[in-house]
């Protein structure tokens, strides 16, 4: 995979050339990372949202979604004669909920202004039928890269940079995949961060010391603010944070490496795995295993429970992701206990 896969999912992503193709009254975005398949509908509803502002923004679930929700979401409301509506989960739909769809997508080429509808498919087999019945219809399909393999996160890490007109060098990019590459959400809030912080080419040495001492209110100062028992601090900073635009999903993504680079250090120490299968860089490792003291192996499970917990809450919209986040801090500094 190369950069340029990664670039495409925004240059396809531009709502006023789908207005010129026909087909562009629905936009499958499917499969690869969640977080970029995330990403690429929300950029999409935003760019929607700014091209026909007075529209109302409905979200619809397919897991549980029927057809009657749909027709309401696609229908005029007192405010405005369509809406922009996003579809999560359609592998998930049942056959009902598709035929609303489909008979949606027939007419809508016929209407002169119709409703905009993004549909998110997850990566796997599961609803590749359902994607080429809505294709054959009229929907047009973007491709999400996976990003699996070190090379396409390296060129990620080097697309984020070149998009924000920025230069980090190869040996620290490679460092910033060793450490976030197994979550991209948080890969991409650290190459967003460093971006925003420095103007000069972001070098390895930069990158170490700014990962063990960031002087900016991210997520991953809330977590090393909780690990240390510093639950007063930790969640004022979490405010803070959220307060300056952080978006509650990429603070979940903080805590949750955290917390795996602990359960990593702890099967180091009891001898279940060697500090290579970690695959952490040997300073990450180390701070990790300092971490360990005072933390059980109940006290762990109970935290990322917890976290799990937290993560549904901001993809779902829950009641108070906020609350979510501080009961995760809060119990991640008594160590797990509460």
């Amino acid at each position: 995979m190369h950069a340029k896969r990664a670039s495409d999912v925004h240059r396809y992503g531009d709502i006023e050339t789908m207005r010129a193709n026909q087909s562009a009254n629905c936009v499958i975005v499917q499969g690869g990372d969640a977080f970029l398949n995330r990403q690429q509908v929300l950029e999409l509803v935003r760019q929607a949202s700014e091209y026909h502002p007075e529209r109302d923004v409905v979200e619809l679930d397919a897991t549980t979604a029927t057809p009657m929700m749909f027709e309401e979401a696609i229908s005029p409301s007192l405010l405005s004669d369509a809406a922009n509506v996003t579809v999560w989960n359609v592998q998930n739909a049942d056959e009902p909920f598709i035929n609303a769809i489909l008979e949606w997508l027939k007419q809508a080429g016929h209407e002169p202004d119709p409703s905009f509808v993004v549909v998110s498919k997850e990566a796997g087999p599961k609803g590749k039928a359902v994607i080429e019945r809505l294709r054959k219809t009229g929907a047009q399909v973007l491709d999400v890269p996976d990003l699996k393999k070190t090379d396409a996160k390296l060129n990620y890490v080097l697309q984020r940079f070149e998009r924000h007109q920025r230069r980090i060098e190869p040996m620290a990019a490679q460092q910033l995949v060793a450490v976030f590459g197994e979550d991209i959400g948080a890969l991409n809030a650290m190459c967003e961060q460093l971006c925003f912080d420095f103007d000069e080419p972001v070098t390895l040495d930069l990158v170490e010391r700014y990962l063990v001492a960031n002087p900016q209110v991210t997520g991953f100062n809330v977590a090393d603010l909780a690990l240390a028992g510093r639950v007063q601090d930790a969640v004022i900073a979490l405010r803070n944070a959220v307060a300056q635009g952080t978006e509650p999903i990429l603070l979940v993504s903080a805590l949750a490496i955290k917390l795996r680079s602990l359960a990593k250090a702890g099967a180091v120490k009891a001898g279940q795995i060697t500090a290579a299968e970690t695959k952490m860089a040997p300073w990450m490792l180390k701070n990790a295993t300092k971490q360990l003291h005072g933390w059980t192996s109940p006290g762990l499970a109970r935290c990322i429970r917890l976290l799990a917990w937290a993560d549904e809450q901001c993809k779902t919209n829950g009641a108070d992701p906020l609350y979510a986040l501080e009961r995760c801090v809060s119990s991640i500094a008594a160590r797990g206990m509460h």
